[in-house]
């Protein structure tokens, strides 16, 4: 018996997930991707259609492009509805799938650790109003058709959802995927998109890049030795936009990258194929 490549079988897990979607009634519209917690959808419809998800509008492009995403515990049950000229056309619920996720307990860590001394608290505020600015932009450029890449290789040391629990506090889970490399190593753009935050020493995340692929949907790049690009860049999948590093509130060299469609955090694992060998 023959064996099947590890990127095939993740080529046949989409097509066998995108066959399982609950199917629109209407000719023209369709949705593809991982309908799980943490998964993203890219929706087609006719040009001109209105959307809404769970009676929120969505964004529609002139193609007729829509995202739709799923936070790390969001409800199961969900409806979209499509209209077209004025009159609803089609109103579907579906349910995603229940993900488990990594719980690590770890005592006896100085308090400093677990909690940033109130000196601090100040800096944290002004550059999380930062992060949230430079992810609000929302236009119409469909840049994420252009599928993801890895933006680093190396090590996978973190994944989406994970959370610890110091000291008996539990803390925020993690949001990102944690690519373990040595300081230095290179870091590109996983698909096109236009740069709307650089900077280089934040108090969490260290040097920070956030890359906006339209629709209200960003990649995050945290922990960084070097930023190669400037904000309002127009980058390309594939070009050199960082450089790893240990910056931050870190133990050590790896990119921490994150991805945000609107207010929901999603995976960016289920985006990718596996993470090549190392040669």
């Amino acid at each position: 018996m023959k064996c099947i490549p590890s990127g095939a079988w993740r080529v046949i897990h989409l097509l066998l997930l995108f066959i399982c979607l609950p199917p629109l009634s209407v000719a023209g519209v369709s949705l593809d991707g991982e309908m799980v917690q943490g998964g993203m959808l890219i929706g087609k419809t006719e040009p001109g259609d209105r959307v809404s998800f769970d009676k929120r509008p969505i964004r529609v492009s002139p193609e007729g492009i829509f995202l739709l995403g799923f936070g790390r515990d969001d409800e199961l049950r969900h409806t979209l509805v499509v209209s077209r000229g004025g009159r609803q056309i089609e109103k579907q619920q579906f349910t995603i799938g229940k993900r488990e996720y990594q719980i690590q307990k770890i005592d006896g860590l100085p308090p400093s650790k677990v909690t940033p001394p109130k000196r601090d608290w100040e800096r944290i505020k002004r550059e999380t109003a930062l992060v949230k600015k430079a992810r609000r932009r929302d236009d119409d450029r469909s840049d994420f058709m252009s599928g993801f890449i890895w933006p680093a290789k190396g090590i996978i040391s973190g994944v989406y959802g994970s959370q610890r629990i110091l000291n008996g506090e539990p803390r925020r889970p993690h949001f990102g995927i944690d690519i373990a490399a040595p300081v230095g190593s290179p870091v590109v753009a996983p698909a096109d998109g236009v740069v709307t935050l650089a900077h280089p020493d934040m108090f969490f995340s260290g040097g920070t890049l956030i890359i906006d692929h339209g629709h209200q949907l960003s990649s995050s790049f945290l922990h960084l030795h070097k930023i190669l690009v400037k904000e309002g860049d127009r980058v390309k999948q594939g070009d050199p936009i960082a450089e790893i590093g240990a910056t931050g509130r870190v133990t050590g060299a790896h990119l921490d990258w994150r991805m945000n469609l609107r207010n929901a955090r999603i995976d960016p694992q289920l985006l990718v194929p596996p993470m090549p060998k190392a040669e």
